[in-house]
């Protein structure tokens, strides 16, 4: 049992390696964000549709789930329209620092959605992150609009998050992703379509971002989405939680190293970043034992 819980753990910080991998690949891939998450979605949604016809899972659903999917399928591409767009107009660091604020926008989103109170404790956190953020705002002005796409990130990927977390009762993980990547797509498609069309200007990729988008579409979605949900089974939602939080300092590190000087901050940035970071831990660490006294 021991052995299979460290397994898991290992697996997990695998996991979250790739997330914070996955932002360097968008630096890395040279096409704008809405072809990005396009090309991502699509390779994602085949990879995911043989895997469902490997294992013969069955595809139908009723129109009251459908909708459903619609809905979160959308507000996933948006999110990573959004992340990307951060990421291309700034940096990985501060793109993934701003989405670290995912766990208290969380927070927020919850009471809506679970009708519970909102915690009063929660709102302190949420003022003491805002600091964070204005810290960073103060000394890096230059990536305002990277921040703000960030932020908006954050929220989205909060909001998809609570909505997984009630559809999971009823449906299987491998299932929500299949559609949501599906609807993500489409959504995407229909957009380009009638907005600016699908021009080779727009979509044309060299060798190498086609390896990234490989590699970006399987390992960091198709994979990650089902995985991460299987580990579930093994791990505590408390140390799946805390362990993303690293998500982060993991790709700021691989950032550093692959792109050297561009990634390379103030001090107040890392000052901010490390108030967002043991905020959210906190927040973390203190629900956790709420839940355990309860």
């Amino acid at each position: 049992m021991l052995k299979i819980k460290l397994n898991n753990y290992l697996h997990l910080h695998l996991l979250v390696f790739i997330w914070g991998f996955t932002a360097i690949l968008g630096a890395l891939i040279k096409i704008d964000a809405i072809p990005l998450v396009w090309y991502r979605m699509l390779f994602a949604v085949v990879l995911v549709f043989i895997y469902f016809l490997i294992t013969k899972k069955p595809f139908k659903l009723t129109p009251s789930a459908l909708l459903k999917f619609v809905f979160s399928g959308i507000l996933i591409a948006l999110h990573w329209i959004a992340f990307f767009s951060a990421i291309k107009v700034s940096n990985v660091s501060i793109a993934l620092v701003a989405m670290s604020t995912g766990a208290l926008f969380t927070s927020l989103i919850e009471p809506l959605f679970f009708k519970r109170r909102l915690i009063f404790l929660e709102l302190i956190f949420g003022l003491i992150v805002i600091s964070g953020l204005y810290l960073i705002f103060n000394v890096e002005s230059e990536y305002t609009l990277g921040i703000i796409y960030a932020l908006i990130a954050s929220f989205l990927s909060a909001l998809f998050t609570v909505l997984n977390g009630l559809f999971i009762k009823q449906y299987s993980a491998d299932t929500i992703s299949f559609y949501q990547l599906l609807f993500g797509v489409l959504f995407i498609t229909i957009y380009i379509y009638f907005s600016y069309g699908f021009t080779y200007e727009k979509f044309s990729v060299t060798t190498s971002d086609i390896v990234y988008l490989l590699i970006l579409s399987s390992f960091c979605t198709a994979y990650a989405f089902i995985a991460s949900v299987k580990i579930m089974k093994h791990l505590t939602p408390y140390t799946v939680m805390l362990t993303i939080n690293l998500e982060p300092v993991y790709g700021i590190i691989l950032a550093v190293i692959i792109f050297g000087e561009k990634e390379k901050m103030s001090s107040q940035f890392y000052i901010g970043a490390l108030i967002i970071l043991v905020t959210v831990i906190a927040n973390g660490i203190i629900k956790n034992k709420k839940k355990r006294l309860t």
